[in-house]
């Protein structure tokens, strides 16, 4: 992987890590008190993991959605998805135990957020986030095994 700039970005927890600015990059971070009044959804003691600008490939900044991962440092994670649009969307976010275990899941209408939802163990754990004007109008359909770390 080339890297090409890179910033160092605060959590809630006051650790530092290095993140790679692309154009695709996963996390924007245009303003940290946003993220980290994010941190409170998921409850006490979770930190950031991973923020992601849906749909993949937009210009962070026209982004309709944020996919959040958390994790708590004992391997339990929450996911949340975040509504960038300003009104409310159906929007829906699920995530399931690495190997088809059991599913925690949100849907319905929502102006701020869907979730959070958690699982137990995240290593590699499978996450959905949908997002449209209706369940079958989705502008959103993002699937991915990579939302928590695999190791």
């Amino acid at each position: 992987m080339k890297l090409t700039t890179l910033f160092l970005l605060p959590t809630l927890a006051l650790s530092a890590a290095l993140v790679e600015r692309t154009p695709d990059a996963d996390i924007d971070i245009t303003d940290l008190h946003t993220h980290d009044a994010r941190a409170t959804i998921c409850g006490s003691g979770y930190t950031l993991d991973r923020a992601i600008p849906l749909p993949k490939g937009v210009d962070p900044n026209k982004r309709k959605a944020t996919l959040y991962a958390y994790g708590n440092g004992h391997g339990k994670g929450c996911v949340f998805l975040d509504n960038n649009v300003g009104k409310k969307q159906y929007m829906s976010i699920k995530v399931c135990k690495t190997g088809g275990g059991s599913c925690d899941t949100d849907a319905g209408n929502f102006g701020q957020y869907a979730g959070p939802v958690y699982v137990s163990s995240f290593a590699c754990a499978p996450v959905t986030a949908k997002m449209g004007s209706s369940s079958s109008n989705l502008y959103i359909n993002y699937k991915t095994d990579y939302v928590f770390p695999c190791n």
